[in-house]
């Protein structure tokens, strides 16, 4: 099809490219067919050479949605050595384990930061330049957006039959009175009108835009939220017995992780006391042992002079207090003991927190240390208890727990004197006895190791009047962990935004509908009605016919005008019969204006009342 002088003109005032850049389609459509989404235009220009040029090609490319979409991705697939390399921030412990199993891929490790994953150079790098290219790409789209919010719906193309749906009639309503009632029907469906001569231009789906600028504004907020949280966070765990209580201050922790930002000055002061725990188990069936009751009652207070409340904290039920969330991780047992010197003093008393080496049972392994101690004949000296507490033991089933209820409480230690290495002030664990300048009690046989297995309310006697140790009772000790993230509530509103906008980007969908009503040669009301929207817009053929279905209440289509009736040529064949020849001329007569009839019934357009008549 050529296009005339006054195509060109109409393509250039609804800004399309020229006839060498754009199909003959896309110049009918115009401005109709342009800014259905807020996508920044592809470019294909190559920069020029020098700084200044490839600066901008490298901007361009930070900037772009393909670009942002593969950081995403480099992102997520960075988080899983995270998750399958033991992770220093999190359990050193497990780290050290890891390090001493695997002495050929640890220098590896090492060298590529997988023992720190999220503070890594390289994961730092990810993450800030998705940072910038989400701002880069999101800055320059809402400006254009604003300026589609503060523009008005195209007008209509000359030639609505080009667009994707299409749908006309003729009615008797006048065209005023048609466009008047796609106005209103339009408006009941919320679409931004605009009239011009004789169409009526709408626009609907906004919100689909805003959708996808929520969608990565709300990335942003993830990123800083994040960032936020890692740079003045505060993490620890404390372990507490039964009457004991935690304090918000660096001396209370047992072991602490906070952020390069972090301030003790930020601690807020509250604490708790863990009043009494309690647990139940699963006695019978496959899951024996399993824990049915698992409960922290705890008194807690906010401030330094802040009223005393009673909770409870379970698992995933933590307490929220100050801003600081206190998880509820493990449990075990303190036995209590009592321990007098060989002059009888009590040099020690109070429970003894144990280390679990059965999770499921709770065997836990027992060290007691005692540095300010006297034999009998008063003489200054060292003592150690190493050993084993059982909360259910069976003899016959070694010295590991059956149960992990009190259901037969055993305490199973042996004796060290000497010196405990706590003097030349290097630091050690509580859980360790360092016997390399010990020695072991021995029975008074002199042969065989001293060990006694102690119930509640039995007194180990040490040889040779040393001393002696009393099981006095046993309490439960819980351990908890301390955590206060700044970024966690902006995360989670992140989250949701993030949610509400993807859901808006993909299920509304931005169309545009134009109505036009001009009079006919015939004088009735030419309707026309089209939509254009995006590709992946299957429904809008249907909402088409629905506002078509609704606008012909008002402008209901023409009836179309009937043909006259056929002659009846049996009547004259056999008029043709019974007269004579006289009446057979009348009948060849009538033959002929019967065949000029049926020619002049074909060559009229049925659709056309003024046609109809001539016929």
């Amino acid at each position: 099809m050529s296009t005339t002088d006054t195509d060109t003109a109409a393509g250039k005032e609804a800004g399309t490219p020229p006839e060498g850049g754009a199909t003959a389609e896309e110049r009918e459509l115009g401005a109709a067919g342009s800014q259905l989404s807020t996508a920044p235009a592809e470019e294909i220009n190559v920069p020029s050479l020098g700084p200044l040029g490839w600066a901008r090609w490298f901007w361009r490319q930070l900037t772009s949605m393909r670009v942002a979409l593969l950081l995403l991705l480099l992102l997520t697939l960075a988080t899983i050595p995270g998750s399958l390399v033991p992770q220093t921030s999190i359990d050193q412990l497990k780290v050290q384990d890891f390090q001493e199993r695997h002495p050929t891929l640890t220098p590896i490790y090492e060298k590529l930061q997988l023992f720190h994953v999220y503070s890594s150079v390289w994961f730092s790098a990810i993450y800030l330049l998705l940072f910038i290219s989400l701002i880069g790409c999101i800055v320059p789209r809402t400006w254009q957006f604003i300026g589609q919010l503060r523009g008005r719906p195209p007008a209509a193309p000359r030639r609505l039959t080009r667009l994707p749906a299409y749908t006309t009639w003729r009615s008797e309503a006048e065209p005023e009175q048609v466009l008047a009632a796609a106005r209103k029907i339009m408006k009941g469906r919320r679409f931004r009108l605009e009239a011009s001569g004789d169409a009526v231009a709408a626009e609907k789906g906004y919100l689909r835009e805003v959708g996808n600028l929520l969608f990565h504004t709300a990335l942003i907020v993830l990123l800083v939220s994040f960032a936020a949280g890692q740079l003045w966070k505060t993490e620890g765990s404390s372990l507490i017995t039964e009457g004991g209580g935690f304090s918000n201050s660096l001396t209370q922790y047992d072991d602490i992780k906070t952020g390069q930002l972090f301030n003790s000055d930020d601690l807020a002061p509250f604490g708790f006391q863990l009043n009494r725990f309690t647990a139940t188990y699963e006695r019978s069936g496959p899951q024996m042992r399993t824990p049915r009751t698992f409960r922290a009652d705890v008194s807690y207070w906010d401030g330094a002079d802040g009223a005393s409340h009673k909770t409870s904290i379970k698992v995933n039920e933590p307490l929220e207090i100050a801003g600081y969330k206190v998880f509820l991780l493990n449990h075990g047992y303190s036995p209590v003991v009592t321990i007098r010197d060989g002059k009888g003093d009590v040099v020690h008393q109070g429970p003894v927190v144990g280390l679990p080496i059965d999770g499921a049972n709770l065997t836990e392994s027992m060290v007691i240390k005692v540095p300010d101690y006297r034999d009998k004949n008063g003489k200054k000296d060292q003592i150690g208890f190493q050993g084993q507490f059982l909360p259910t033991w069976v003899r016959s089933k070694g010295m590991f727990s059956v149960f992990p209820a009190l259901d037969n409480p055993t305490l199973v230690l042996t004796a060290y004197h000497g010196s405990l290495g706590v003097d030349g002030g290097t630091p050690q664990s509580v859980y360790q006895l360092d016997k390399s300048r010990m020695k072991q009690f021995l029975e008074p046989d002199g042969k065989t190791k001293f060990a006694r297995a102690l119930k509640v309310g039995d007194t180990m006697k040490l040889p040779n009047g040393a001393g002696t140790l009393s099981f006095d009772g046993v309490k439960e000790w819980a351990s908890f962990q301390i955590s206060h993230k700044p970024g966690d509530q902006g995360a989670l509103i992140g989250a949701v935004a993030a949610l509400v906008g993807l859901a808006a980007s993909l299920f509304i969908q931005r169309r545009r509908v134009w109505v036009r009503a001009v009079t006919g040669d015939d004088g009735t009301t030419v309707v026309e009605m089209a939509g254009l929207g995006r590709s992946e817009y299957a429904k809008l053929p249907e909402e088409l016919a629905d506002l078509a279905v609704r606008l012909q209440a008002d402008a209901p289509p023409a009836p179309e005008a009937e043909p006259d009736p056929e002659p009846d040529r049996n009547s004259t064949e056999d008029s043709g019969k019974d007269s004579t020849g006289d009446s057979g001329k009348d009948s060849a007569k009538e033959s002929t204006e019967d065949s000029a009839s049926e020619s002049a019934s074909d060559t009229a357009d049925p659709a056309d009342p003024a046609e109809g008549a001539r016929a």
